[in-house]
């Protein structure tokens, strides 16, 4: 492999983070009823932790970063991998339901603020022109807890203990923290402008256009995603021993679109090739919905569909950092944390739609939510890529005279 696509080991090493993190955030929902359980309180309170977590994630993101924006990159992630391995000690550790829900907080100001800030090392890792590849590769550890961290999490949980997966978390936690201390290297600080003006590139429309685009694209999948186990066993027909199984395939996909959207973000550009992922989103919905009776098109409609949704990932994020690098260079990393809020404000707007036509008993509807939502970025998008092309063209247009 030649050097020019060759990826840094610093970028491995944030990886081993974000696949702590994926098992960190996701481990919760298979073990819910043994932590409900142990510590005595309602299921529906349990899941709180959920909810709760993607809030923290979503509002102390954008904070955080803003706040640290001044420190070298480095020690900051190495912080950051210390903190998140302290709230996953403190949620192993956890003998009520509070002190658990403090340190899932904890956790989850650390998981967003790591992303935020690990994703613009990754692309300063990045040869020229392989910036989305490199975040596509730090996601792949994310996707990949999905597929092999997540299920084994559970098993693991609810065999022996809710609190081993938590300790086995910071494990890796600690193991992330020596593989970042030993591989990612130091790294000038980048400039930072004052925390007013950072802030308002919350006004400024092409992050705010492309936020919405994270939002509508990546929030499209979990109308339908959030309700999946439901849909394949009491729409299509599966047990839900082979249900799970799928949830598996699925996984796969997702990991393979993850590292296939990065490599489309570079080669392509990543307003083409968020175009195309969203409009084969939209078609891949939309065959869903209409094939939901029928067993034998499930299963290559859910390998597509994981591919499609988590493609989208790296041409977001590359997306969001090539905009502020336009319109807000000194407040990049902050733009980067707008976005990962983006995410998450894109899973809440996708199960909130989805929970909407459940609980009208419309369960077969979540996938038709979910196109209208791929086809509502495409607006954003086209606009975003008019102006950037515009851009584009006044940088190489030689000065009159």
């Amino acid at each position: 492999m030649s050097p020019a696509h060759r990826t840094h080991p610093g970028v491995w090493a944030l990886a081993v983070t974000a696949f702590a993190i994926g098992v960190a955030e996701f481990i919760v929902v298979g073990i819910l009823p043994a932590v409900a359980d142990d510590l005595d309180v309602p299921l529906a309170r349990a899941g709180r932790l959920v909810g709760f977590y993607a809030l923290a994630l979503a509002l102390g993101t954008p904070i955080v970063v803003l706040a640290l924006a001044r420190l070298p990159r480095k020690p900051l992630l190495l912080a950051l991998v210390a903190v998140f391995l302290i709230g996953n000690l403190l949620s192993a550790l956890s003998a009520s339901y509070e002190l658990l829900l403090t340190g899932r907080i904890l956790t989850a100001l650390a998981h967003g603020s790591f992303f935020a800030i690990g994703s613009t090392v990754a692309a300063r890792l990045a040869p020229e022109g392989r910036a989305g590849s490199a975040i596509a590769a730090m996601f792949a550890g994310l996707t990949l807890a999905m597929v092999i961290g997540v299920p084994l999490g559970s098993l693991v949980g609810n065999a022996l203990g809710w609190r081993l997966p938590f300790f086995a978390v910071a494990a890796l936690a600690a193991l992330a923290w020596l593989a970042t201390a030993q591989w990612v290297p130091t790294l000038p600080t980048p400039a930072a402008g004052p925390a007013g003006a950072q802030l308002a590139s919350l006004t400024r429309v092409p992050i705010l256009a492309m936020m919405s685009i994270t939002v509508l694209g990546f929030g499209a999948s979990f109308a339908a995603f959030t309700f999946i186990m439901p849909i394949l066993t009491k729409i299509t027909g599966f047990s839900t021993q082979t249900a799970s199984l799928l949830l598996v395939v699925f996984g796969v996909a997702t990991l393979v679109g993850n590292l296939a959207g990065g490599r489309w973000a570079s080669s392509l550009g990543w307003t083409l090739a968020l175009r195309r992922m969203l409009a084969g989103l939209l078609v891949v919905l939309l065959a869903l919905a209409v094939a939901l009776p029928w067993q034998w098109a499930m299963v290559p409609l859910l390998l597509a569909w994981g591919l499609l949704a988590f493609g989208l990932s790296p041409g977001c994020q590359a997306g969001m950092l090539e905009t502020a690098q336009h319109w807000i260079p000194r407040a990049v990393d902050f733009a980067s944390a707008l976005n990962i809020s983006a995410f998450n404000l894109g899973i809440a707007l996708g199960q909130t739609l989805g929970s909407g036509l459940v609980a009208r008993e419309q369960l077969a509807m979540t996938p038709w939510a979910g196109a209208a939502l791929a086809l509502l970025a495409q607006a954003p998008l086209w606009w975003l890529a008019r102006r950037h092309a515009h851009r584009a063209g006044e940088i190489a247009r030689p000065p009159a005279g």
